[in-house]
């Protein structure tokens, strides 16, 4: 391994300054910059290519169930905006107004899409006419615009990509369905893909979706035990489908009002990568989601026989592996082993002088600085081994990390005291009282994360109130 003195000098410490380390890691690593559009940040190819990753990954998922794409306008009318009374509410500090076109004021203002729940609705009320055009499954990948007051790469940006998916059904319980497949999936691609544990629930009535009748998450816990709402999906019932008299003729020949869902990841999850697994070496990509998962690195460039080995290398792997050759000549090994750490690339493949003549390669492994001396007859096989031993164990860490970071409080005392000294996911017994959810944040700076799925019992009185308790919340900070 090189010095770490030397690497680690532009980069701020993880356990000192969180914020600090991951700008740095955002900018060095070369996945974003900061533009002269206030709040709005350029993705870089690095950046872009993970993003097209986990676009590609989720796009596969939803086609396999039924989910077709269309595209939708990036501006609304305000009458169409107004319609939904609390959707309206929820994103109006957000939203932004285009109210000059052309050179003339507009009649009506536009809005630059917050999410399109409305346009959906507005087009759905004309292309639904009967329960044989049932279920409408349509997603689109775009950007949205929400007017954030503070703004982070990635994870709290004014302008950002995402997918929405947007459905229509006969039923109560086919939408209802939809809602929970949706959110199995979102768990099969930060999991299987990002190598993130999630925590899965419904969202508090206060924490929901404005205008659904039940939002649904999967959550994330990061390094330094802050938690990110990493995806959602929401049924709105007819919340949506009355007000845009989105109707269909049943089978009887009577008209009656479709079942609407919602559901959404976006760019938000490359913050979550870098915050789940970064180190103070850099960024650490899982294989899966990674845009090089191997980089062949020749050492001693200059010697005869180094540059054409490594090419030979290359070749035998290209078609398998994503997989980069570094023959920059002007750059020092130590320079580049550093570089490509930084980058957070699974697996280094150094090849030299002496390793040509024993017919073996070197490869280092990102996640524990590894190096393991291979036959290079046997490195496409056992790189593809270790590329998924890696990602194993990149789970398996994060798994190992939420489970130290998680506690048990049965009284404010102790909630105050675990938060403050072990930041994390805190479970407790809640009255489902929206006060008692207000006196916990404005006492400790928590939300609640969930209300999960999987129930446990651990007393019968509420952590705030002491009341009779209804159900078990998960509590955080957050992203």
């Amino acid at each position: 391994m090189s010095d770490n003195k030397e690497f680690v000098k532009d980069i701020t410490n993880i356990e000192e300054d969180f914020a600090k380390w991951y700008t740095d890691i955002v900018l060095k690593a070369d996945l974003a910059d900061y533009t002269d559009t206030k709040g709005c940040i350029a993705i870089k190819p690095y950046g872009y290519a993970i993003w097209e990753n986990i676009q590609k990954y989720a796009d596969e998922k939803f086609k396999k169930v039924g989910v077709k794409n269309v595209y939708m306008p990036v501006l609304i009318p305000e009458g169409l905006l107004q319609k939904e009374k609390d959707h309206v509410e929820g994103f109006a500090p957000e939203v932004a107004w285009v109210t000059i076109g052309g050179g003339e004021d507009l009649e009506e203002r536009l809005c630059i899409r917050p999410t399109s729940e409305t346009m959906f609705s507005t087009l759905y009320s004309k292309w639904l006419k009967s329960w044989r055009d049932l279920p409408l499954v349509y997603n689109q990948w775009c950007n949205v615009l929400r007017w954030e007051k503070e703004t982070r790469p990635f994870l709290r940006s004014r302008e950002f990509l995402w997918q929405e998916g947007h459905t229509i059904h006969a039923t109560s319980k086919e939408a209802e369905e939809r809602t929970m497949q949706m959110l199995d999936i979102y768990q099969e691609v930060i999991e299987e893909l990002l190598a993130i544990p999630v925590l899965k629930g419904r969202k508090t009535p206060k924490e929901q979706f404005a205008g659904a009748e039940a939002t649904y998450t999967v959550e994330t816990l990061m390094h330094d035990g802050r938690a990110l709402q990493a995806g959602t999906s929401h049924y709105f019932g007819q919340n949506f489908t009355k007000p845009f008299d989105i109707k269909f003729q049943n089978k009887d020949g009577k008209e009656e009002y479709a079942y609407q869902t919602s559901w959404g990841i976006s760019t938000r999850l490359i913050g979550a990568v870098i915050m789940a697994h970064g180190d103070n070496r850099g960024l650490k990509l899982p294989p899966r989601v990674a845009p090089i998962q191997a980089v062949i690195v020749p050492v001693a460039l200059h010697k005869e026989g180094v540059l054409e080995k490594a090419n030979e290398i290359y070749d035998t792997l290209k078609d398998n592996y994503r997989v980069e050759l570094d023959d920059r000549d002007n750059y020092s090994n130590g320079y580049k082993f550093n570089d490509w750490e930084m980058r957070g690339v699974p697996v280094r493949i150094e090849i030299g002088p002496r390793d040509i003549e024993n017919g073996v390669a070197v490869l280092v492994r990102r996640d524990t600085a590894e190096k393991i001396t291979v036959e290079l007859d046997k490195l496409n096989n056992t790189l593809g081994e270790l590329l998924e031993e890696i990602q194993k164990n990149m789970f398996n860490e994060c798994k190992k990390r939420n489970e130290e970071r998680t506690s048990i409080a049965k009284d404010m005392e102790e909630f105050e005291r675990i938060i403050n000294e072990k930041q994390g996911y805190i479970k407790t017994m809640w009255c489902g009282d929206e006060e008692c959810e207000n006196k916990i944040k404005e006492l400790t700076g928590a939300h609640s994360r969930c209300i999960p799925f999987e129930q446990e019992n651990i007393s019968d009185k509420c952590v705030v109130c002491g009341k009779e308790a209804k159900h078990m919340v998960v509590w955080g900070r957050q992203y």
